[in-house]
Parts: C-alpha cells; sequence; structure tokens
C-alpha cells in the first residue's frame, strides 16, 4: 500500500500533521501556495486572530513532543476582563485552580511547527498552487512561479488547506458530496494595541479582553511583544454601526470614542490600521464524506468554525491526534480503514463544536454584560465547586479537558435547561447563595436518565 502522503496546505494543521506522519516513518511532503511567510514576517499581517491554545491543543503538541517549544511564546489568559461603555471592568474566571487558556501569534506558531517538521524530516514545497486534483487518480495538478506545472502522482493525499480547500472543491465536482457553507453576517478587522512608551503592556496581560456592545465587539489578546491583538468584529451592513457606515478616518474615530473610548486612547495607530488592513469574512463550513478514494479532508478543510469558542485550531489538533492514534492501531496497510474511521469518529464532535461556536458569539458580545448572565456563571461555579465530578460547565468541558465535543454540547444543553428555571426567580439576585444545590443536580442527573 501506498505510504508516501501528501499533505497539502503548511498551516497550523498541515505542519502538526507533518511531525506525526514523519515520526511515524512515513514519507511526507507538505505543499504550500504561498511563499515561505518565515521570511517575512509581516506578509500576514492584518489577517490572523491571535491562537487561543487550550487542553486539547496542548495534548496534541505534547503527544508530537514539541509542547516545550511553544511554551516560551504564549501567555496565560485566566479569564475574560469585561469592558463596559463607561471605562470600568471586571473579570470573569474561565475555569478554577488557575485554568488558562493560553494567547500565541498565528505566525509564531506556525513557524515553529514548520521548523520542528523540517527537523523532522518533512519536505516542504512553497510556492505549489493547486490547480486540480483527480480524486479518483490520486494525482494533484500544481502551477509554479515559473508558470510551469507540476504533477504528483500514486500517493496519499491529505486537504489540510483551510476553509477553501482545493482538495475539497475537487471532491465536490467528482464524488457524491454532501457540503453547506455559511458566512455569518459580522466580519472582522485586526488592529493593535502597543505597549506603552516604557515598553509595558498597556492592560491586564493575562487576560482575554472583550468590549461587548450587543451586535457587535472588540476583543484584545496578549502578545509576548507587550502588544495587544484587537479583532473589531461588526455586521457588514443593515445595522447602526456596521462596516458599511464607516467610510473614513473621522468615522473610525467616532466609533471608537462612542463604544471603545478606553481602548481609543491606547491605539495610536487607529486610523492607519483601520484603512490598511482588510476587512474579513467568517464562515462556517459542513461536509460529508471526509474521504474518497485514498484522498482525505483535515482541520478546517473538513470543519471550518467561526472563532467565537476559541477551538478551530485545538478542534484541528486534536483531529491530528485522533489520526495519528488510528494509524498507530491500524498501521498502513489499509488506509481507506484508517481514513473511515477517523471520519466517523470526529465527524459528531466537529459537528457540535461548529454549532457551539456559532452559539457563544451572542454570548461573547452580549451575554457576558448582563448582570442576570454573571449571577448565572456564579451558580454554576458553585456548583461545580460542591460537585466537581457531577457539574462540569460546559466551557470547561470543552476548553479544559477532551471530553468528546459531542457530549459536552448536549451536556451542556441539560444544564443550560435547568438553569434556565432557576434563572426565572425574579429575586435569584438575592437568592442564589442559599439555593438548594442538591435538587439543582438531581434535576440534570433526572434528565439524563429520561
Amino acid at each position: 500500500m501506498k505510504n508516501q502522503i501528501s499533505i497539502l496546505g503548511a498551516g497550523l494543521i498541515g505542519s502538526l500533521l507533518g511531525i506525526y506522519l514523519k515520526k511515524k516513518g512515513l514519507d511526507t511532503s507538505i505543499y504550500e501556495k504561498r511563499p515561505d511567510w518565515r521570511q517575512n514576517q509581516t506578509s500576514s499581517a492584518g489577517r490572523s486572530i491571535n491562537m487561543a491554545l487550550s487542553y486539547r491543543g496542548w495534548k496534541a503538541l505534547e503527544k508530537a513532543g514539541i509542547k516545550d517549544k511553544v511554551v516560551p511564546f504564549t501567555i496565560p489568559m485566566y479569564g475574560r476582563r469585561i469592558h463596559d461603555e463607561h471605562g470600568s471592568t471586571y473579570c470573569q474566571p474561565y475555569g478554577k485552580d488557575n485554568e488558562a487558556i493560553y494567547s500565541i501569534s498565528r505566525n509564531t506558531l506556525n513557524g515553529i511547527l514548520l521548523d520542528e517538521a523540517e527537523k523532522a524530516g518533512v519536505t516542504m514545497f512553497f510556492e505549489h498552487t493547486v490547480e486540480d486534483v483527480d480524486v479518483h487518480r490520486n494525482k494533484v495538478t500544481f502551477s509554479l512561479p515559473n508558470e510551469q506545472e507540476k504533477h504528483l502522482e500514486d500517493s496519499i493525499i491529505i486537504g489540510a488547506d483551510g476553509a477553501f480547500s482545493a482538495l475539497r472543491n475537487a471532491m465536490q465536482r467528482q464524488t457524491r458530496f454532501n457540503f453547506s457553507q455559511q458566512f455569518i453576517s459580522h466580519g472582522y478587522k485586526e488592529l493593535t494595541i502597543p505597549a506603552t512608551t516604557e515598553g509595558e503592556f498597556a492592560m491586564d496581560p493575562n487576560a482575554l479582553h472583550i468590549w461587548p456592545r450587543g451586535n457587535f465587539m472588540l476583543i484584545a489578546l496578549p502578545n509576548i511583544d507587550k502588544s495587544f491583538t484587537c479583532t473589531l468584529f461588526l455586521p457588514f451592513e443593515d445595522a447602526n454601526v456596521s462596516f458599511d457606515k464607516i467610510r473614513d478616518h473621522l468615522d473610525v474615530i467616532h466609533v471608537f470614542q462612542t463604544y471603545f473610548n478606553d481602548a481609543y486612547q491606547l491605539m495610536p495607530d487607529l486610523t492607519a490600521e483601520f484603512a490598511r488592513n482588510p476587512t474579513a469574512s467568517l464562515v462556517n463550513t459542513e461536509c460529508y464524506p471526509w474521504t474518497a478514494n485514498n484522498c482525505m479532508l483535515i482541520g478546517d478543510a473538513a470543519h471550518a468554525m467561526v472563532p467565537f469558542y476559541g477551538q478551530g485550531m485545538n478542534c484541528g489538533f486534536e483531529d491530528c491526534y485522533v489520526l495519528d492514534g488510528l494509524i498507530g492501531k491500524y498501521g498502513t496497510f489499509s488506509w481507506e480503514l484508517v481514513f473511515e474511521k477517523f471520519q466517523k469518529t470526529r465527524k459528531p464532535d466537529t459537528d457540535a463544536i461548529c454549532q457551539l461556536a456559532m452559539d457563544n458569539f451572542k454570548e461573547m458580545s452580549d451575554s457576558v454584560a448582563d448582570p442576570k448572565f454573571l449571577i448565572r456563571k456564579k451558580i454554576e461555579a458553585k456548583l461545580h465547586e460542591m460537585f466537581p465530578h457531577e457539574w462540569v460547565p460546559q466551557y470547561s468541558m470543552v476548553t479544559f479537558s477532551d471530553i468528546k465535543y459531542s457530549e459536552a454540547y448536549a451536556q451542556g444543553k441539560l444544564q443550560a435547561a435547568v438553569l434556565d428555571k432557576v434563572m426565572k426567580d425574579p429575586f435569584i439576585a438575592q437568592k442564589w447563595k442559599d439555593l438548594d444545590y442538591h435538587a439543582i443536580l438531581n434535576k440534570v442527573e433526572t434528565s439524563k436518565a429520561v
């Protein structure tokens, strides 16, 4: 059976997968349409939402033997720091016992993964644009910068080439293939809060900062150079505050002074960055099957999600972890068996996390500023403190464990239904400390038994 592996895409998932496969002793090559961005770190400036590494991502990096290479470039964020419209802030812890998610620049992490893949012996081919894939013959045609073509045949092909995957497009045309794509109404623009003139962080560096404003929001994640990467999420159109209504630098200043004034005071290059950096779309994609012949999709190519649960990268890394385990279990004598097991194992979980990511936008942009939401979170935290194994908040299941996403989704639905009833009490703000927490837990346990 073929054991030459060709990965399309040298992004986060493709480069980590290359490390895994090479460590299995497999002949592995990665093909990427872009030039090697390690030579020009500014090439993707303004196009990247900072990454937030959590448990699943760390677990995958550790299994690949590169966790220690990544740790020095991360900053722990122990909770959300909410900024209201008057400039006041307060923190919502993510978990307990100093649980944190870790901010890291996409380019920095991708560079580490590519370096480690090359050290492991993965062969890299940059500036190779996929022009066509013959799924039935396992043949890929690339165009090169010199206008020549290159053909690749007789290889296992894995598409780690993102939300607009060339391999997935070929599978759509050539096989019976279900596919759905949803662009949400909001786009995003990347901005920056630089270090202070004294070279320090301008805000608390150990938090994910959120300016929730109902239908839109600003977030900021810390960088090791003492800056913050900010992401502005706005509707494209048809709203009081939207990208189409910001026509010049005066409009930019007006929006920020009105809704994000404390951030505005820390952003000396705001208008220039706003004009320079692109406005990007957010898309959710679902498809099935992920495999045809000896071709397979992985990461965003199979299940691109919006960024509002911070799990896109972590989910993709978990894909690599799961696939590596299946190769270890079934070997490489039948890639069709490995690929079939992979898609059937992962599809229910990726469907669940894609839905959670879509749902979480409302929580981040609106609910986190609601006083009743804060009471609800306190009740959840109390339940988790009293019954640490029986009641685990959905966010903790997703972010601080490797419980299957589908199980976390189902359990979260049960918990939410019970808490919805608890929160109907008009005096809950005064009574929440004295609730019958055993009774609340029993309602969930009863629901699970039905």
